[in-house]
């Protein structure tokens, strides 16, 4: 805030809770400049009384809350944060794996209560990760490094919606398999999505994935809450279709607290914390007003999502 404050005049939400529409179309029209966060939905609505709009810059390396075709339209360009977040959300996606099959909350949880009376051969048995297969949905940045990682644990590694050609394959990861997704899910351990929301990923993982998947298996979303849809997860979960499900991410957002996904002891839900590390989420907030300052003066954005806008 202060890197922008240095450089522009500011006017800034400060509320402890995210954007209120009213407030932001209040004030968006006097703005040549707009810095906002994947909970700020800038549509249509929005970019019209944005009439002196120059540029879009978000906090994020996901902008599926900004409709991008008309910001092209009106010749805005739209900034991102891409790669920065790659290794820390790798980390994170591979924490909740790791949480999930040791089923440590639930430990955790049980030592808190005052259960834990003795030492037991069958307490809280999880599962393995190292040598099980691991499935990974999307195989861009943050695709490739879960890949990395599960290298280090002898996964075998099954890739679906590869977005780079299978002989480009980084000397560090693990043997792989590129299979279409209902092999992917029939056949591994552990689930992991990795691709943006758009049209053809909204419920891309639905009850028809669901009843594919091993009993035993584990599904992490550390991409977007649509991916998944929530009613057919939580009748998987509850049935016992899969052995349990890690969420950083949910739909809608954040979860409401009567959201029965809560109320299941298989399943972990965090607040959208993947990409949460202090030095990454200072690098986040450095590009993004980077982005910004570059577009309020003319200039291409470091970090362009719709460069087209420049070859108008």
């Amino acid at each position: 805030m202060i890197f922008l404050q240095s450089r522009s005049d500011l006017t800034v939400w400060d509320g402890g809770q995210a954007v209120p529409r009213s407030w932001m179309l209040e004030h968006v029209s006097d703005a040549e400049g707009l810095y906002c966060l994947l909970t700020d939905s800038v549509d249509a609505e929005i970019l019209i009384k944005a009439s002196r709009l120059k540029v879009v810059s978000t906090m994020a390396v996901g902008f599926d809350n900004i409709d991008v075709a008309e910001c092209s339209k009106r010749g805005i360009p739209v900034g991102h944060t891409p790669g920065v977040l790659t290794e820390t959300t790798a980390d994170f996606a591979f924490a909740l794996m790791m949480t999930a099959a040791r089923r440590i909350v639930e430990g955790a949880a049980y030592v808190q209560n005052g259960q834990w009376q003795t030492w037991s051969p069958t307490l809280f048995l999880g599962q393995d990760l190292h040598g099980a297969t691991l499935g990974i949905i999307g195989f861009g940045r943050i695709g490739q490094a879960v890949a990395r990682r599960a290298a280090g644990f002898d996964m075998k590694v099954l890739v679906s919606g590869s977005s780079r050609n299978e002989q480009s394959k980084d000397k560090n990861e693990p043997p792989m398999k590129y299979v279409d997704l209902p092999t992917l899910l029939a056949n591994s351990d552990f689930v992991t999505l990795h691709v943006p929301l758009k049209k053809e990923t909204q419920h891309l993982i639905g009850a028809r994935e669901l009843k594919l998947m091993k009993k035993t298996a584990v599904l992490v979303n550390t991409a977007r809450g649509p991916v998944v849809n929530s009613k057919a997860l939580y009748q998987a979960l509850s049935r016992g279709d899969i052995a349990f499900a890690a969420l950083d991410v949910t739909d809608p957002e954040p979860i409401k607290l009567d959201d029965p996904l809560l109320t299941l002891s298989n399943c972990l839900v965090v607040p959208h914390i993947a990409s949460a590390s202090v030095t990454t989420r200072n690098k986040m907030a450095m590009m993004a007003a980077e982005n910004l300052l570059a577009g309020l003066k003319g200039n291409p954005l470091p970090h362009c999502v719709n460069p087209e806008v420049y070859r108008r």
